[in-house]
């Protein structure tokens, strides 16, 4: 390999495409992508249900047999070949290209996560009143069976007389944010109110990317930051808290029998997927606007790292207050700890609100919430333009045409996701994300291991990280890339499988059978491009299948 004739054709490139002004953008972008949503509202959760400290054995054994050696093997494919998620197949495996295809796919169902964006935006507007309204029970959307804080708060109260009623929060977020509807066939009309905030935040999504990377990298630099500013904050204020440390022994509290527990180890595995956005192809993208010579193996360590210690020290803020909620209400922190939306839009708003200065630590928390949302939104966006450009370089490219391109990708997926500010919306975003977006990536980390620990060749991809950065990665990433990470992806697969279970809503509402019909065909779409482009190729390009296979 020519070290210096790739060099110069990859600072070629890099003209055509753009690149990071400096190494800090790219660590910004990168570090704002993977650390997000489900740093604050995934990981603690599932690290209190699957055994407390005990989770943190299965988890941090996956990040280092699974996590770290697919960062490593994303981020290189994309600094090697400076192309983004679909066209660096042709320079590695062309066989394989269906792999970019399929994130392509996936990448359409991820922009309905900018719905997250859009109810934090709406309690954060809704924060700055004089009484929270999820506070108490005397709006208009309330109904006879709700009960407000002050009830709550009362360690004298019967709680069994509490068995048929709701809370304020739980009234806000499902009668007055989203005004859930009686089913998926039943849309009703499009919220204004929540309109205008989607509105505002493909605006703001918009003016982060039109400009590329020379946009982005300037954006992450407060987007990227702010959040942990929050994060440090709420921690502080959390741990302060009367019952702060009941919640963290719940989060914490070792239950070694769980390890036995097949599920506690693919949860694990989930989460690392999902935290550190492997086999999503945004690190593809993000590394190919590195220098040829940026050392991604050391990168790659920090970012890792960082990822991890957020998602670990999120959990002492979101424990420490859901203690001192359960201390205020009398009961136990199992019975308050929630993930999700459940956490995010119900349980810590509701902390806050019995918090003395109820509205600062509200506009702390959902400030939080929107930044860390932000950032893997707009990257994602840029990721998926980025891809669909170095297709149609020369027309995509053209002075003037990318802003107008960005624009129009911008405004169509406004229009579309009016449907999930609908009385019906939660519907339309559940089925999305069960369904499109969730397990799809395990089969895209089987895919792309075998095209390039075996298409390629892992020894291949070894020399290519020590040619760009000077060092030569051990044999264990060679193992991993080989044997480990296709091995546990598809038992991973196959166990899903055999336990799936429809979906449903707040385990509660049932979808009809064209809903769980449409979401297979979601997983699908992406999955078999991965078969269907290898077998096109195989019958249209002559040549052995090595020939066609490794480029």
């Amino acid at each position: 390999m020519n070290r210096e004739r790739r060099k110069a054709e990859n600072q070629r490139r890099a003209g055509d495409r753009g690149q990071w002004a400096s190494k800090t953008e790219y660590v910004l972008v990168v570090a704002g992508n993977v650390v997000g949503l489900g740093n604050v509202w995934r990981f603690p959760y599932l690290c209190y249900k699957n055994g407390g400290g005990a989770f943190l054995v299965p988890y941090c054994l996956l990040a280092v047999v699974c996590g770290i050696p697919l960062f490593l093997l994303e981020t290189s494919v994309g600094q090697y070949t400076q192309e983004g998620f679909i066209t660096c197949w042709r320079k590695l495996c062309p066989l394989a290209q269906g792999i970019g295809y399929g994130n392509l796919v996936i990448k359409l169902y991820d922009f309905i996560y900018i719905i997250i964006q859009v109810w934090a935006l709406f309690y954060l507007a809704s924060s700055f009143t004089s009484k929270l309204p999820w506070a108490s029970c005397d709006n208009t959307w309330n109904t006879v069976n709700c009960v407000g804080l002050q009830s709550l708060s009362n360690e004298t109260v019967n709680h069994t007389m509490l068995t048929n009623t709701t809370s304020a929060a739980t009234e806000f977020w499902e009668r007055r944010v989203l005004v859930v509807s009686g089913g998926i066939e039943e849309l009703g009309s499009v919220r204004w109110e929540l309109a205008l905030c989607l509105l505002l935040c493909w605006v703001f999504c918009y003016f982060s990317i039109w400009k590329s990377v020379r946009s982005s990298g300037k954006v992450a630099y407060f987007t990227a930051t702010f959040p942990y500013a929050m994060l440090l904050i709420l921690l502080i204020r959390g741990l302060t808290l009367p019952g702060a440390w009941e919640g963290i022994y719940f989060y914490l509290y070792p239950d070694l029998n769980r390890l036995a527990n097949l599920e506690v180890w693919i949860e694990a595995g989930s989460q690392i997927c999902f935290s550190y956005s492997v086999a999503a192809g945004m690190l593809i993208v993000l590394g190919s606007y590195n220098e040829y010579n940026n050392n991604c193996f050391k990168d790659c360590f920090w970012l890792c790292l960082l990822n991890s210690g957020t998602s670990f020290v999120a959990g002492f803020v979101v424990f420490s207050v859901l203690g001192f909620m359960a201390q205020k209400q009398g009961v136990t922190v199992d019975s308050v700890a929630e993930s999700g939306p459940g956490l995010a839009f119900i349980a810590y708003p509701q902390a806050t609100a019995m918090m003395p200065l109820p509205q600062f630590w509200t506009v702390c928390f959902f400030l939080m919430l929107i930044f860390l949302s932000v950032d893997t939104h707009f990257v994602t966006v840029e990721c998926f333009i980025a891809s669909i450009s170095d297709l149609f370089p020369k027309h995509l490219r053209a002075p003037g045409r990318s802003e107008i391109f960005v624009l129009l990708i911008c405004l169509f997926f406004f229009l579309t996701h009016l449907t999930l500010v609908t009385e019906g919306g939660i519907y339309i975003f559940q089925l999305i994300g069960y369904y499109g977006c969730t397990r799809a990536c395990d089969f895209m980390a089987l895919s792309q291991c075998l095209a390039l620990a075996w298409g390629f060749g892992a020894e291949r991809v070894i020399d290519v990280i020590e040619d760009m950065t000077g060092q030569r990665p051990c044999a264990f990433f060679k193992l991993c890339w080989k044997y480990i990470i296709p091995l546990l992806t598809l038992i991973s697969l196959v166990l899903y499988l055999v336990g799936y279970t429809h979906l449903k809503l707040n385990n509660q509402y049932v979808y009809p059978a064209w809903a769980y019909g449409l979401g297979w065909t979601m997983t699908l779409s992406s999955v078999l491009m991965v078969p269907l482009w290898a077998a096109g190729q195989m019958c249209l390009t002559a040549g052995t299948f090595r020939e066609v296979s490794v480029n």
